[in-house]
């Protein structure tokens, strides 16, 4: 056990160091400067630099650059598809050693115990898992979610070692327009850290809106809406997932002056594009190579980021911070040699030394078994709403085509990319099964369906075909949830999502690797989507705008209303 006297002795070299980094340079995230010498380390903590030491372990790292460990500033570790175990297997070597996850997904599913779930998970992963408690369960009174979270629910589980705060305030229309439940959410957290989340808002309603207490917002699509959210004291969060892809739009906004205020997110991220481009460090050497200062951009990944959310021990290689470090062969390149995560060397070794807990969440599947029919959509108008998908963004159009009904069903129109979209309660509250049209899939035939449904989690499927529709969305419930890709009625492809519907019991190994039979047989039914299954997901969501559906029916997001 090391106390405060261990930590100053070994500062000092009157102690030899537990750990000593050696032959490295530290790049000062403070001066810009790369500074040679020794990092000792005491514990978890860093407690020398800029010198010789002499430790109980060295590491040799020559010709490597040290740079504090990366921190994620808002993400939904469920999205990964992987329980928060196998997600810090996944992306700590990467440099990823403090996450600051949601857990709304799962929340909105099971409740609390989806909560509390992440707070003991956190108690045992190397890296830190930082656990927002999630304000909106639902995200809005427009669909029926698994749970319900009020304020008093929320009240107990604070406290916790994990917690900062509360966790994006997707209901910005409630907050603006001073909705009672979240305006006692809010007045739970006055004066600690609330996150927002508050797509294309400006103006007097982003005044009311901050004025609320929210300090960090990830929605920004746009250098000029990021620009007003700084101007008004908001900490952007650049964000690129594998659906919303923020960053090319928002790295002009990334300098030297800006960055104390800028940090990095992904939000939602799978294990198939970690494999395939990366985590933050994927968003790390893009944004230099496109021009923003290694400085700028290292300060957004690690230092900005622990400021934003109060984190004072940690965002910099210096004394009396944690020991989160990360070697890499070049700033640019930004591979990871080595990482230490609360000075522990992440490996193989490390991660199989962890306690796990029991997953939560089975058997969350209770959909009402559909039939073909199931899937029409009547109307008396041939003027028809339709989704327009703008892959990159989880931002849709509210387009309006002539769909003429025929004998009482407003069919696909393969020629027209004109795909049915239909959600199916699956929490066994309602059975509400609700459908509409969506464009930008370029579905051919079949049909796709998921659990991984934002935020409610219901069932979502696209197809052009009712009766493979229906067959993809009843093995949903045979799987315990996931995705599914169906052709003539044959499952071409499938990947298993037992714990809440939303995460794997598999390796994430394992589940990057089945998630590439499933692209491929999307792209098989004509997908044009990189990323088809998280795009179906995001369309479900009532708080971004323009047009989106869930079991309720068509959201008109903009006027906050169902409208059919």
């Amino acid at each position: 056990m090391h106390n405060l006297d261990n930590r100053i002795a070994q500062g000092r070299g009157d102690e030899i160091c537990d750990k000593v980094l050696k032959g490295g340079r530290i790049f000062d995230l403070m001066t810009g400067d790369l500074l040679p010498g020794d990092v000792a380390i005491c514990g978890d903590t860093i407690v020398g630099i800029g010198d010789t030491y002499e430790g109980r372990e060295e590491i040799d790292v020559t010709d490597q650059i040290l740079v504090p460990g990366f921190i994620d500033t808002h993400l939904h570790i469920e999205s990964s598809l992987v329980t928060p175990f196998e997600f810090d297997r996944c992306v700590t070597p990467r440099g990823v050693t403090t996450v600051i996850c949601d857990p709304h997904e799962i929340a909105n599913v099971i409740g609390a115990a989806g909560i509390r779930y992440f707070q003991q998970a956190s108690e045992h992963t190397l890296m830190d898992i930082k656990v927002q408690l999630s304000s909106c369960v639902p995200s809005t009174h427009m669909e029926t979610a698994g749970a319900a979270l009020s304020a008093a629910d929320l009240a107990p589980l604070r406290g916790h070692a994990s917690g900062l705060g509360l966790a994006e305030f997707m209901n910005y229309p409630g907050v603006i327009h001073r909705d009672p439940d979240c305006l006692e959410k809010l007045a739970l957290f006055d004066g600690g850290h609330i996150d927002g989340h508050c797509p294309l808002l400006s103006g007097k309603d982003l005044n009311a809106y901050i004025a609320a207490g929210i300090r960090t917002e990830h929605e920004a699509t746009s250098a000029g809406e990021a620009r007003e959210k700084l101007q008004k004291g908001m900490r952007v969060l650049i964000r690129e997932g594998s659906v919303s892809k923020d960053l090319h739009a928002l790295q002009p906004l990334l300098t030297d002056i800006t960055s104390p205020y800028l940090c990095l997110c992904t939000d939602d991220r799978n294990p198939l594009d970690i494999a395939e481009h990366g985590h933050l460090d994927y968003m790390i050497r893009t944004l230099i190579a496109l021009g923003s200062s290694p400085l700028a951009v290292y300060r957004a990944a690690s230092l900005s980021a622990a400021e934003a959310f109060g984190l004072k021990d940690r965002g910099q290689i210096a004394p009396g911070k944690r020991a989160d470090i990360v070697a890499l062969d070049s700033l640019e390149a930004c591979n990871a040699q080595l990482v230490l995560a609360g000075g522990t060397v992440v490996n193989d070794t490390a991660f199989a030394a962890r306690r796990t807990i029991d997953p939560v969440g089975r058997n969350s599947v209770k959909a009402p078994k559909v039939s073909a029919s199931d899937f029409r959509y009547g109307g008396n108008r041939a003027e028809t709403p339709v989704i327009g998908i703008r892959e990159g963004q989880i931002l849709t159009d509210h387009l309006t085509e002539e769909i003429t009904p025929d004998n009482g069903d407003k069919r696909p129109d393969v020629s027209r990319d004109l795909s049915r979209i239909t959600v199916i309660e699956r929490h066994g509250k309602n059975g509400n099964i609700a459908s509409g049209f969506v464009r930008g899939f370029g579905l051919q035939a079949g049909a796709i369906a998921s659990t991984v449904c934002h935020d409610h989690h219901n069932i979502a499927c696209v197809g052009v075909n009712y009766a493979d529709m229906a067959v993809a969305s009843n093995r949903l419930g045979e799987i315990e949830g996931g995705f599914v890709v169906v052709k003539d009625g044959k499952v071409l492809a499938e990947l298993a999502l037992p714990v809440a519907g939303l995460m794997s019991l598999e390796p994430y190994e394992t589940v990057r690797d089945q998630l590439i039979p499933l692209r491929a047989a999307a792209q098989e039914l004509g997908v044009t989507l990189e990323e088809p299954f998280l795009q179906l997901a995001f369309l479900a969501l009532p708080v971004i705008p323009a047009l989106k559906i869930t079991d309720r029916g068509m959201v008109d997001v903009t006027k906050f209303e169902i409208i059919g």
